[in-house]
């Protein structure tokens, strides 16, 4: 790319030209702005001058550095104290001064996300919002794919909604709405929507829409996502308010910090736990002042967002909101602005907002408008070639175009292939007939969320009893029904559990739960290929069988080992008794309390280390036949392992009291801490094993398999 210096050198010869650039480069890096500044002073060639490799001009550099106060600086000299004449038409081109991948100064401070340098810079010239990159990105474009609230905001501002609608498309017809909910940035795409609602119903050249993104982020939504331990108290006890729409700061405080950072770091908890009280009052007096018909809407059931349904009478909010406030004191008080912390807040929130999004999303979308036979969606657009986005007079001729796109799957099929049933279920009390949705092999919602075991959007689906008839007993292009879908593994590994065995399990549990589960006259049918799903089950699972055979003998022989070392350790401690015997056979230390529990317990060790042995033994010799695997193999592991750990804790008992004996006089005081050290080696293996353990305890009582929690490619 040409460097514009020729436009504007003034007579300058080439070597002064090249001093010049030599000269801005060594100060920009060297950091001494006020050098860079001094030339731009006396050189206004140097506005537009390209002093590196990649063609960038010291103002791009001073915006990459985020130098804001410079930045301002330099854009002030360039315009010049009138901002009139040639002087500000060589500023104008030197703000539009490309490096080599086509960014302004202005992309590089949108993708940085500093309003302030993007006021800055914009605010000369409102049509620099507009520029494209090499990549047909616009600075408005930039701030939302990387999901810079602020520095959007302040864009749309300065640009003016008419004249942003030219700017938020790029690459592929994505909109800025379809960026910011590809990346999550959940905040952004509400304050996108209640500016630009006509992007609801947008298609990019895919043909899709804000929603069927939204309908492929699985761990955007809480049924996508897993919250266990004691992560799960904080997680219900984390209070997230619901978006809001907002302006940005006018330009006069684009400078202003949060309050907090005027103190120190160690203050901060101080800050935020005296500002909570500030914060009701707050949030309380601008409830009490709000118009009354904007109460009425809230109390409406329209317009209630997601997770906000109203469980108390309303004279109860403020009781509501102190309980809020004792409970974010807490957090402030237990530090709350911890690493864990913060992250569970930041997955509620990302909870709350996408429910939030998903249903301003339904709100106005034209997807499920349906029309004839409930099967094709009413026309939203279709693919689009990159020139037609670069050569559209208004971008209201992109969004609605009127041909059918029948080999797109509805946003409600892809949210049944990752599990997301808010979607679903929402989808399906808002348009009911969507539940005929097929993709292009004619598979349906329960079809998809059988092949991909998305056991929970199942559930909801056989909960739904009135559809159950009508859809339950559809098949794909192939003739397959849920059942032969059940059957097929295919490349899926959905089961969030350890073991081959333990796998096979679950998928012998998922086809007898969907078989259970079909309608009462499901008779078992032949796909195309003449196949029933018992025969789908059986080639398909050979492997699994195989591996899972392996695994159970790997798993059997090692634990067998360590339980024939326990028997027979408890078997010559039981007749090796502590203190010797008396001449008629009776044990010398009868009667102490130490000895009782060495008895019992080096007893209770013997039997259950030969009960394990025997259910161990018993694996290693069995035909490993796929029936096996739904509840023999895995009761018999189940057995063996319980009785393991007993035998183990016994067999701790059992050293530690008899051993009591030989240091009760002189080391009693010390021999408790010595036990507990002689029984760490031990331990370790009862502890390595005990996921294992409690794997098998949810894979032998759970009804129904649980997913894990992955993505499913829409």
């Amino acid at each position: 790319m040409g460097s514009p210096l020729a436009d504007g050198c003034g007579g300058f010869h080439e070597d002064q030209l090249d001093a010049i650039r030599r000269e801005l480069f060594q100060s920009a890096m060297k950091g001494d702005w006020r050098r860079v500044i001094h030339t731009y002073r006396t050189q206004p060639s140097a506005y537009a001058a390209q002093i590196t490799k990649p063609l960038d001009t010291a103002l791009h550099i001073a915006v990459s550095d985020g130098q804001e106060r410079y930045v301002e600086q330099l854009v002030e000299i360039m315009y010049g104290k009138s901002g009139a004449g040639g002087e500000e038409a060589a500023a104008g081109a030197a703000l539009r001064v490309r490096n080599d991948h086509g960014n302004t100064p202005l992309h590089i401070a949108a993708a940085l996300g500093n309003a302030r340098m993007c006021v800055s810079i914009a605010g000369r010239d409102k049509a620099l919002v507009g520029v494209r990159n090499d990549e047909s990105e616009t600075p408005l474009f930039l701030a939302a794919v990387h999901g810079m609230k602020e520095a959007f905001l302040r864009m749309h501002q300065i640009c003016g909604a008419e004249d942003c609608r030219r700017h938020y498309r790029g690459k592929d017809g994505e909109t800025i709405l379809h960026v910011a909910i590809a990346g999550e940035y959940f905040e952004l795409a509400y304050q996108i929507i209640v500016l630009y609602k006509e992007l609801v119903n947008a298609v990019n050249t895919q043909g899709k829409t804000p929603l069927h993104l939204l309908a492929s982020k699985p761990g955007a939504f809480r049924s996508g996502s897993h919250v266990g331990g004691y992560h799960q108290l904080i997680y219900y006890c984390t209070f997230v308010d619901l978006l809001q729409p907002e302006m940005p700061r006018t330009y006069a405080d684009q400078g202003a910090a949060p309050a907090s950072s005027y103190v120190p770091p160690n203050y901060e908890t101080c800050v935020s736990f005296l500002a909570l009280p500030l914060d009701i009052v707050k949030s309380r007096f601008k409830q009490s002042n709000a118009p009354s018909e904007d109460a009425e809407n809230q109390r409406a059931p329209s317009k209630q967002s997601a997770g906000s349904q109203q469980l108390l009478p309303s004279n109860y909010d403020t009781c509501f909101e102190f309980v809020k406030l004792a409970f974010k004191s807490l957090f402030v008080i237990l530090g709350y602005g911890s690493t864990e912390m913060r992250k569970i807040r930041v997955k509620k929130e990302k909870h709350v907002w996408s429910v939030q999004i998903m249903n301003e999303l339904l709100k106005d979308a034209e997807t499920y408008v349906y029309e004839y036979n409930g099967r094709s969606p009413h026309p939203i657009g279709t693919p689009l070639e990159f020139s037609d986005l670069l050569t559209a007079a208004d971008d209201h001729d992109i969004i609605n175009k009127p041909k059918h796109l029948d080999t797109i799957e509805t946003p409600m099929l892809i949210a049944a292939k990752n599990g997301i049933t808010e979607i679903v279920e929402k989808i399906l009390d808002l348009y009911p007939v969507a539940i005929n949705d097929m993709n292009a092999g004619k598979k349906n919602i329960v079809l998809l969320a059988v092949e991909n075991r998305q056991s929970r959007v199942y559930e909801r689906l056989l909960k739904r009893g009135v559809i159950r008839e009508s859809v339950f007993r559809k098949v794909d292009n192939r003739g397959n029904s849920a059942l032969h879908l059940a059957a097929a593994l295919g490349h899926h590994k959905p089961w969030r559990i350890p073991g081959a065995a333990l796998q096979m399990q679950w998928e012998i549990k998922w086809y007898e739960f969907v078989k259970n589960s079909m309608p009462y006259n499901f008779f078992i049918r032949h796909n195309k290929e003449g196949k029933t799903p018992r025969d789908i089950f059986s080639e398909e699972h050979a492997d699994l069988v195989k591996s899972g055979g392996e695994w159970l003998i790997s798993t059997s022989e090692s634990c067998s080992v360590v339980a024939a070392l326990i028997a027979t350790v408890a078997f010559a401690t039981s007749s090796t008794v502590p203190g010797g015997v008396e001449p008629d056979g009776k044990p010398t230390l009868e009667g102490q309390p130490a000895f009782h529990i060495f008895a019992i317990s080096s007893l209770v060790a013997l039997c259950f280390s030969v009960t394990s042995l025997v259910m161990f033994l018993s694996i290693l010799t069995s035909r490993f036949q796929e029936k096996d695997f739904g509840r023999d193999l895995p009761r018999k592991l189940l057995i063996g392992l319980s009785s393991l750990f007993v035998s183990i804790a016994a067999v701790l008992v059992s050293f530690c009291a008899g051993h009591f004996f030989v240091l009760r006089d002189e080391l009693k005081y010390a021999a408790y801490p010595v036990y507990a050290l002689t029984c760490l080696p031990v331990s370790f293996f009862a502890v390595a094993q005990f996921p294992l353990y409690v794997d098998l305890v949810r894979a032998t009582f759970q009804r129904v398999p649980r997913r894990s929690y992955m993505v499913v490619p829409p």
